[in-house]
């Protein structure tokens, strides 16, 4: 089943179950204490260094976590759209044409 909590949320999640203090994270991450809990409470955005280190750091799965990264970075750019379902199956074929076109051309 797909984990619908937002990359925030599962940040938290993982600090809290690992009994970790926000101040140690945040030090190990080289970021604020503010910065990571805006980023927990999904008022900033992470970005894929932050994500990739905090996979490592909780020996969490960083594919999990980049699929919840990059679906809220699609999710808030585009869920005001009418039309957003649309949207999403064509960025979907365009991916799909852009990967067998560069295999074909290696």
């Amino acid at each position: 089943m797909q984990n619908l909590d937002s990359i925030g949320t599962q940040i938290r999640k993982l600090r809290e179950e690992a009994e970790m203090p926000l101040r140690k994270l945040a030090a190990l991450l080289d970021i604020d204490q503010s910065t990571l809990s805006k980023i927990e409470r999904d008022e900033r955005r992470a970005n894929t260094q932050i994500i990739e280190q905090i996979a490592k750091i909780f020996k969490a799965d960083k594919e999990k976590l980049l699929v919840a990264f990059y679906s809220d970075v699609v999710m808030y750019e585009i869920q005001d759209e009418s039309s957003f379902s649309e949207i999403l199956q064509v960025a979907e074929a365009k991916i799909e044409y852009q990967r067998t076109t560069k295999k074909k051309t290696k």
